[in-house]
């Protein structure tokens, strides 16, 4: 099989050489084209597609870095339409995304974002800074925005360890692709406000890895509790949220038997009123 042979270009964008070499295998079907591409005419059908949606992602820092985590539901209005998506993703050695909204457009962008970072890295020989890759990642937001007129919304969080700063940061996105940075802490989804509330109540400066854990899974078990597409720990079916951790030593993943054991010590002790 012959691959495909891209003639040299003048910058380190994979999302701009694609667009100019092959725009027909743009993403601009499934929600991530240019910005300049013209919006698609509103369907008075288009808010009942059956389109699955990622619900509650969060993230919140601790002394060395940022925790950051997500249910597992997808919903299709009000049916579960998946029990097991993944929402938290590894971007590169120092970032890590999470995704609500359209599932289908939101993993495709987590898939680019992975490969623009590589690319530009290979291309450059050196990574992008912290801030270059939140600017990235507002961009393409902000391309998305013709296909947010068909419902097919993409708000990520994007959490990164700032080398430079030796510090964990977290952006949130608007629908625009504007970019905003929190200083403690963030969720967004259908459960976003009441995982807002329990952080904003018991979050506090310098929390070990340990008590930052603890709080993302309170703050998702609340959220499960007030919002429908929120999905709380499985204890059948052994399905429990996905947390991340960012620090200076890279990405690591949380493991399952961690997150049960917690979850076992959280619902004990609702139980006894505590």
């Amino acid at each position: 099989m012959n691959l495909p042979f891209f003639p040299e270009h003048d910058n380190s964008s994979f999302f701009d050489l694609l667009m100019k070499q092959r725009p027909e295998f743009t993403f601009a079907v499934r929600g991530l084209g240019r910005s300049t591409v013209p919006a698609p005419e509103p369907s008075s059908g288009a808010s009942a597609l059956p389109v699955p949606q990622g619900t509650t992602v969060l993230a919140l820092k601790y002394r060395e870095g940022v925790v950051m985590a997500g249910d597992r539901r997808a919903t299709e209005g009000f049916q579960i339409a998946d029990r097991r998506i993944e929402k938290v993703f590894r971007i590169d050695e120092y970032s890590a995304m999470a995704i609500a909204g359209a599932a289908g457009p939101c993993i495709e962008m987590a898939k680019l974002f992975q490969t623009e970072l590589e690319h530009y890295e290979k291309l450059e020989g050196v990574p992008l800074s912290c801030e270059g890759k939140a600017n990235k990642l507002g961009q393409m937001v902000k391309a998305n925005l013709p296909m947010v007129f068909q419902g097919l919304v993409v708000m990520p969080l994007y959490a990164g360890y700032d080398v430079a700063r030796g510090e964990g940061r977290i952006f949130k996105y608007d629908i625009t692709g504007g970019r905003y940075e929190e200083s403690d802490y963030h969720a967004v989804g259908s459960g976003g406000k009441d995982a807002r509330n329990t952080m904003r109540e018991h979050f506090r400066r310098n929390l070990s890895e340990d008590e930052a854990i603890k709080l993302a899974l309170l703050a998702l078990y609340n959220a499960a509790d007030e919002d429908v597409g929120t999905g709380g720990p499985d204890l059948i079916r052994g399905i429990f949220p996905t947390v991340k951790t960012v620090s200076a030593a890279g990405i690591s993943d949380v493991p399952d038997q961690r997150i049960r054991s917690l979850y076992d010590d959280l619902i004990a002790n609702r139980g006894k009123g505590v």
